[in-house]
């Protein structure tokens, strides 16, 4: 009997001297900000606009934190950014809101190019550049009686701004932060020992970009969608964008006038009047079987569209 009270006293005296390992943290994807969420709550109150997918283009984006410079050459240093940029094209196109364009490889693509002899690039409403400013990783451990722990912890911090190709002006900026940790343990000699996990860079890297990618969603949703006029035949009106970028038979649309460019005295710059309608568009056919021939074929059902509006005039969504 003795001996087996001696028993229980020692084994508790071996747990509280413990350092536990606590569950595994799990790496959740950050929340849509408050922003988000109230769109989607007032959503149902506000009248019904359509939304077009705007194309954009991911440049340069690299790595910019101090991580690894001493240690690794030029090409291998700038890795983090490339996968950072990959994993930002990846999660705009799951989303399913842009037709994303590839422009870091733009070398890669010009060259074949040339060899399949079909040049030409499309242009791009915004253009994603970006990169990797803070990054870092970790270790830190607790012990106790005939145990210890590890956990292995790394920090990703990305920086992105969005510019406007027609006039070169970063319209917004967006900071996404992230990271991501594992733990591991033993006591009195069993149990986990963790070696370096080189799964936590890339963890860190996209729970950071999941961290940002609402806000830059957000803000090219917020912005007009536009097209060009193609050519005007008669009450017929052909504008570039189709199936692809979630146009469809019966849409309506309208076409506007440029103002006129007069400038400033005040600040030198040059500034654009206010646009004009000129007519209202009901989108009758759609052609094209990719992103770089597709359009649709417009019927005029309301004022009136002048041959000279191809260069002077552009097409964007009706206003409810």
């Amino acid at each position: 009997m003795k001996k087996s009270h001696l028993c229980l006293l020692f084994a508790a005296s071996l747990s509280a001297g413990c350092a536990t390992v606590s569950d595994r943290p799990v790496t959740v994807e950050a929340p849509a900000p408050k922003t988000e969420q109230l769109r989607a709550q007032t959503a149902e109150q506000s009248p019904l606009t359509k939304r077009y997918k705007r194309k954009v283009a991911i440049g340069r984006f690299s790595n910019e934190s101090n991580y690894g410079r001493s240690l690794m050459t030029d090409q291998e240093y700038d890795r983090i950014g490339k996968q950072a940029s990959d994993m930002l094209a990846s999660k705009l196109i799951k989303s399913n809101k842009f037709i994303v364009f590839e422009r870091t490889d733009l070398n890669k693509i010009l060259n074949e190019q040339a060899i399949t002899r079909e040049p030409g690039l499309i242009g791009v409403d915004a253009l994603i550049i970006g990169s990797v400013t803070e990054f870092g990783r970790s270790i830190s451990g607790k012990s106790g009686f005939l145990s210890s722990t590890k956990v292995q912890t790394a920090k990703a911090k990305v920086d992105t701004r969005m510019v406007d190709v027609k006039t070169g002006q970063a319209f917004f900026s967006a900071t996404g932060s992230g990271e991501a940790s594992t733990e591991s343990g033993e006591i009195a000699g069993y149990g986990s020992r963790s070696e370096y996990d080189s799964t936590l860079n890339d963890r860190a890297i996209s729970a950071s970009i999941s961290d940002m990618i609402d806000k830059l969603v957000a803000t090219l949703e917020e912005r007009p969608w536009k097209t060009d006029i193609l050519q005007i035949e008669g009450g017929q009106v052909f504008i570039s964008g189709g199936k692809r970028q979630g146009l469809q038979v019966g849409d309506l649309l309208q076409v506007m006038e440029k103002g006129r460019t007069v400038k400033s005295g005040q600040s030198g710059f040059e500034i654009n009047l206010p646009a004009r309608k000129a007519a209202t568009l009901k989108v009758s056919a759609l052609f094209g079987d990719n992103e770089n021939n597709e359009g649709a074929i417009c019927e005029v059902i309301s004022g009136a569209v002048d041959p000279a509006l191809v260069k002077s005039g552009y097409v964007e969504g009706a206003k409810p």
